[in-house]
Formats: C-alpha cells, structure tokens, sequence
C-alpha cells in the first residue's frame, strides 16, 4: 500500500507557553485554553481577520450537518456572524436527516437542489470520490477543508447488560452477546454509516476483544438522532454516535457508556468540513472565506467560557432540538457514564482548535482509509498517496490560517502527526500502513 504522510513523525503540540497538563487540570483548563487562543485574537483587533481578503465570488454556500454536537463550528459560525464577518452572509447551514442523505445531497450539489458541502465524518469524501458508496459507482470529487473536532465520540451499551459495566474489555460482553445468540435472539450493533468514523470505532472495540463486527454482531446503520429510540425498543445492544444522545440515553437510563472514543485513541480525528470539488474550483476566494469563519467558529467553541453558550445554542429546536441538560455536562468535559464511574475534566473532552484539533493531518487520512482496508471497502492496493493528494487540501486550511493571523505555533509543522498507539497496544505508522494492517487479528483482507 503506497502511504501519503511525508518523512516526518514530528507529534502534534500544545501552542507555545500552554502546557498540556495546564490543559487538562481542572480549575486551570479555562485560563489555559484562553491563553491558548488569545495569541490568534489579538492577531484579530476588533475580530476582523488579520489581512484584507479578496471579495469572495458569491456570498452564499449551502452546507450541511447532522444533529451532533461536533457541528457546532458550523452552527457558530452561522449564529455569532462569522460567514457573514468574512464575506458571506447568505450561507445557509441545513440539517440533514442522516449521513446517507448528506451523501445523496452533496452528490445533487446545490445546483441540483443539494448541498456544496458539509459537517461530515472523515472518511466520506474519499468513500464519495472514489465512488465507494455513490449510486452506481458514480464518483463525485471532494475535498477535506478542516477538520471540524478530535475525541467525544461514545460507543453505549444497553441497560440489559448493566451488570456488566462493559469498558474498553469487551470479553465479558462477547460472553453476554454469545449467550443471548445461543437463546435464539438478534444481536446488533449500530453505527451512523458503512465506513464512516463510528462504524470504525465501533468495529475496533468489538475486533480488540474478539468479537467479529460481521460474523458475531450484525452491524447496522442507525442515524444519530434514532440512536436512543431505537435502543429503547431493543433493536440494537450497543451503539456508536457523538452527543449528544450517549448522554441522553444514560439519562433516560435506556443503557450507559462504556468507553468515550478517546479512551481508544487519544486526540483521535473525527467530523471534518467537506466541500464538493467544483464547488471550491469554481469558488475559491468563497472557499477560502468560508474557512476562516469556520476556523475563527472552531477557536470561539473551544473557549471553556464559551461552552454553556455553545450548548445553548446547538440545543435549539433548529439546530440539534435537544435539551441543553443532554449537552452541557459533557461539553464541559464532565462524563457521567451511567455505571457509577464519573470523570470530571476528561482529557477526552471535545476538542474544536486546540492540539491542532482543525488541521487536516494527511496521516490521519491515511489510517482511516487503511481501516476501509481492513473491513473491504478499499482494495489494498489502491495508491492512497494520489487519492489524499486529490482530496485532502491542508494547504488551503495553511493559507487561510495565516491570512487569519493564527499564530505559528498553533500550525503544525508536518503534515503528519506521526506514529499513532490505541489502547490495545497497536501501533499505526503512516510510513508503514501494511504492518500495521498485518498485526490485526480480524479482517476482511484475505
């Protein structure tokens, strides 16, 4: 498999003068992440970018998002102005009903009644433009603008199995799910798409401790916002989706979370902003506007004094209609897992800018689509070095950056972010994609 990181394994960083224990201490997380974020904001007097910007070529874009919590960038940028303060007051921000139907909506493109782009999981654009889940086989061109957050996914577990209080060792619950098999009944597994992030996440879990996501669970596609229904019902005994609805399952006390996806791979890549192709060729001082307000919307959401008003505002009927009591606690990095085990200021808690939390790290678009090997959906030699060269546009979010004025320290130096270790011991290296690939157990690869 050919990989596409460059020569570095140069690890991502805290800006300058914020230490990461700083971070992630409790009463000192807000003064920290404020440090962290004031060196860009003084580089905005007024909160004006920090250079002029060409006139965008419209003003408008019509982009998507699901009803989760790690849209907020885009639903900030919509409500605090930040479109509109760079150049683009008319972009219209439009929930879709499922990953399923963002698909089919960016392949319509607004032309067609659809969308340009959206709050997407990381690895659609290259399922979409290669053309892996498109009708017919059908590509449509894409490409990675940002990345939109790291960490706060959840995989939750039904309240049947309370007694177990499953965690990052799912032997125990492969012995429950094996005896409830035997008794004759279904055992599922939900995600939000076929080789989308939760789909990866959840397969992962299930892979470490033995148990096969296609041969041992039927894994099925649940939008985010029927998770917690559906688990009400009985359809599934577990699931992966972002919040808020891990938290509003435990609060309805329909099941409990067992692990946040942090706990599985620390600082892990998640949504990210995608755009059709021709969109941004055609579009590209429009492109570039629209990034620096998304950008500017990632560092107002990742302010700790910011967040009991992001969860206010992503709450509302028209963005995720639920209630703010679902959101806040978890936001603010308080995780109450429903089990007894309660983590007050999670290092797992959502990140929107900080450890280089928007940066498209090609490396990390390189584990996902080694992850789409594993399971099938790419064939192991497809050359991924020209698909991320198609697709991921990091140079785009660099140009935006510095004409934003973020500060150097706060823009990776390398593409790649290096070596990455799970929680099971196993190690991804971007220079080496085949031997990690070789050290799993459960595959699709023949």
């Amino acid at each position: 498999m050919t990989n596409a990181s460059d020569r570095s394994d140069t690890p991502a960083r805290p800006a300058a003068g914020v230490s990461r224990r700083a971070l992630l201490a409790g009463g000192a997380y807000a003064t920290a992440t404020a440090a962290l974020l004031g060196a860009a904001y003084r580089a905005l007097p007024g909160g004006a970018w920090a250079a002029p910007l060409d006139t965008p070529e419209t003003t408008t874009a019509k982009l998507g998002f699901i009803a989760l919590t790690d849209a907020a960038p885009l639903i900030i940028a919509k409500e605090k102005g930040f479109f509109a303060r760079h150049g683009m007051p008319d972009v219209e921000v439009l929930k879709q009903a499922s990953w399923g139907t963002t698909r089919d909506n960016i392949v319509l493109g607004s032309e067609g009644n659809g969308i340009d782009g959206a709050h997407i999981l990381t690895p659609m654009p290259y399922l979409i433009s290669a053309g892996v889940v498109t009708q017919n086989n059908q590509p449509t061109p894409m490409y990675i603008l940002a990345r939109l957050n790291l960490d706060s996914q959840c995989i939750s577990v039904a309240q049947e199995y309370a007694d177990l209080r499953v965690g990052l060792d799912t032997a125990p619950f492969r012995t429950a799910l094996e005896k409830k098999k035997a008794s004759g009944k279904a055992i599922k597994a939900a995600m939000t798409f076929p080789g989308g992030t939760h789909d990866l996440w959840i397969r992962y879990w299930l892979a470490a401790g033995g148990i096969d996501p296609d041969r041992d669970i039927e894994t099925i596609v649940v939008p985010p916002a029927q998770m917690v229904a559906n688990m009400k019902v009985g359809t599934m005994d577990c699931f992966c989706v972002c919040e808020p609805w891990n938290e509003q399952l435990k609060n309805q006390k329909i099941g409990y979370t067992a692990v946040n996806t942090g706990e599985l791979w620390n600082r892990h890549p998640e949504k990210a902003l995608g755009m059709r192709a021709a969109w941004v060729d055609k579009h590209p001082k429009a492109a570039k506007a629209l990034l620096m307000a998304v950008q500017e919307a990632q560092m107002w959401c990742d302010d700790m004094a910011n967040r009991d008003e992001v969860s206010a505002i992503v709450s509302r009927r028209n963005w995720i209609n639920a209630p703010v009591a679902d959101i806040a606690d978890r936001m603010k990095g308080r995780f109450d897992y429903g089990t007894g085990k309660v983590v007050e200021s999670s290092p797992h808690i959502m990140k929107y800018w900080r450890d280089f939390a928007s940066y498209p790290f090609r490396s990390h678009d390189l584990w996902f689509l080694t992850e789409n090997v594993r399971w099938g959906k790419f064939s192991a030699d497809t050359d991924f070095a020209a698909l991320i060269d198609k697709v991921n546009r990091e140079e785009l979010w660099r140009d935006a950056a510095a004409t934003l004025g973020v500060p150097a320290d706060q823009i990776p130096a390398s593409t790649s972010r290096g070596k990455e270790t799970f929680f099971d011991g196993k190690v991804f290296d971007p220079e080496d994609p085949a031997a990690y690939l070789a050290s799993l157990s459960i595959t699709r690869i023949a």
